[in-house]
């Protein structure tokens, strides 16, 4: 194996991957520094509102923020672009549970899900393929993909670093300068990082392996609307972490396959 990962990713740019049945989009590699903001009071919008493209097909409006809730299956189903704990999603998950009505996704679900280690714990568990991890205030294998577990991190956000001097300056940074721990992923030889986005466990174009996974992840956490990340070594792929998808970043047929839920035409 050699010992450089290669030039580490610029921010904004791709990491594509290759050799499978179809494409899976990749996901920026995050600068140090970024942080997404999340409001800790939603607009609540579950009306139906319709819009129409220009090549004729109606949907629903998805605005920023918009919280719907669908019963179906006997089950409440929350869909929102992010469950962070205290956001208006979480809440109203919270109020379904006080009230005993059967709710997805679950509280705990929701707060599992978004933190890396018992995200990944969960799935090992459920048979999904996940990454090797390890947590640290320091030491940190080279290549490595690094998660913040502070409170105020997020797992939107990972960082990929190859060598000493990168992994100090970003250690640094996702630690608060030592004051928290952090989540190390050990990359191996050729790995590339790809992220795909899940719509009530189906997704679009993506290769047979990272559907099959897909299912199993929302068969455990439920949740309608999520990011995945995943680390792909050889032919294989691992599960890195689950984050929050803004409605804005769903492609057109992702979009449509939301609004086909929304609209009670498919079935869970």
């Amino acid at each position: 194996m050699n010992d450089r990962w290669g030039e580490p990713p610029q921010a904004g740019s791709l990491l594509q991957l290759q050799g499978t049945d179809s494409s899976v989009p990749a996901i920026p590699i995050l600068k140090p520094g970024t942080i997404n903001q999340f409001p800790t009071v939603l607009e609540s919008v579950p009306v139906k509102k319709l819009a129409t493209h220009a090549n004729g097909k109606r949907e629903l409006a998805m605005l920023k923020d918009s919280l719907f809730i669908m019963k179906q299956g006997g089950f409440y189903h929350i869909i929102s672009e992010d469950y962070s704990y205290k956001s208006e999603p979480y809440y109203t998950i919270i109020q379904h549970e006080l009230e005993d009505k059967p709710v997805r996704p679950s509280s705990r679900a929701v707060l599992d899900a978004y933190v890396v280690p018992c995200c990944l714990e969960r799935a090992k568990r459920a048979g999904i393929p996940i990454c090797e991890w390890g947590i640290s205030q320091a030491y940190v294998p080279l290549p490595a993909l690094l998660y913040g577990l502070n409170y105020f991190a997020t797992s939107s956000d990972y960082f990929v670093v190859d060598d000493n001097e990168q992994a100090k300056e970003v250690i640094k940074h996702i630690t608060n300068k030592g004051k928290y721990p952090f989540c190390y992923q050990k990359l191996g030889e050729n790995a590339t990082v790809h992220a795909c986005t899940a719509i009530f466990g189906k997704t679009v174009q993506s290769c047979s392996e990272i559907a099959t996974s897909a299912a199993k992840i929302y068969n455990l956490f439920s949740i309608p609307l999520v990011q995945m990340v995943f680390v792909k070594t050889g032919t294989t792929f691992a599960l890195s972490s689950l984050s929050p998808v803004r409605y804005n970043h769903l492609s057109e047929n992702e979009r449509a396959l939301l609004s086909l839920y929304l609209d009670h035409q498919e079935f869970l």
